[in-house]
């Protein structure tokens, strides 16, 4: 299974974004209400990848508008971007979710490699078209689905790395950190969001 039908040869963002809604590349869309593509300045320098949209990004159908999305945006703050100057993104545009037993609710799960690979030609057209200098990955998915398997945040967390992404490759700054709703489990918050922003800090510098 894979998206690649379903994306249109484009350089319009706004292109881009109507057409994911008619996207069956993966299981995902059959339960969601929608599809959600990512947000923010067209030629942004700097694009921040999450894992996927949450239940209320799922709703509103814009990226990192609940909790997480709340956590990041003060953080991004902190160590000196402006939201409006990044784009922000997922790895994954369909809500990966399942039912609480005997509730309505929607309790998030991690997507399959399968849905990952599946979606990547999304996330493609965006670094084809927005031509990131700098990419912030947040969090495990998306660290490893755009440098690998092997590639640990634990480890290598505030690191700029250098990577080949998009298609065709491109030559593009990484860093990677933990996604915001890991400051939100953490038993102590205020540290974890200090590395956090930490870790932004060596994406912002980088930036220029």
């Amino acid at each position: 299974m894979t998206a690649a039908p379903y994306v249109p040869e484009t350089r319009s963002l706004r292109v881009l974004a109507d057409a994911v809604q008619a996207c069956r590349g993966c299981e995902l869309y059959r339960d969601t209400t929608q599809a959600v593509f990512g947000d923010g300045a067209r030629r942004a320098a700097t694009m921040v990848v999450g894992e996927q949209p949450g239940d209320r990004e799922d709703l509103a159908g814009e990226p990192f508008v609940g909790p997480a999305g709340k956590v990041l945006d003060r953080a991004l703050g902190d160590a000196g971007f402006d939201r409006r100057s990044v784009w922000l993104t997922n790895v994954v545009k369909h809500f990966a979710f399942r039912r609480q037993q005997g509730s309505k609710r929607r309790i998030h799960r991690k997507p399959g490699r399968t849905e990952i690979v599946a979606c990547r030609p999304w996330l493609d057209a965006e670094l084809r078209v927005v031509r990131p200098s700098l990419v912030v990955c947040l969090g495990a998915t998306a660290a490893q689905a755009l440098l690998g398997s092997s590639f640990r945040v634990s480890r290598r967390r505030g690191e700029l790395i250098t990577a080949e992404l998009g298609e065709p490759p491109r030559s593009v700054d990484v860093v990677a950190t933990v996604h915001p709703s890991a400051v939100l489990r953490s038993d102590d918050r205020k540290r974890a969001y200090a590395a956090l922003v930490d870790d932004l800090r060596v994406a912002r510098a980088a930036a220029g």
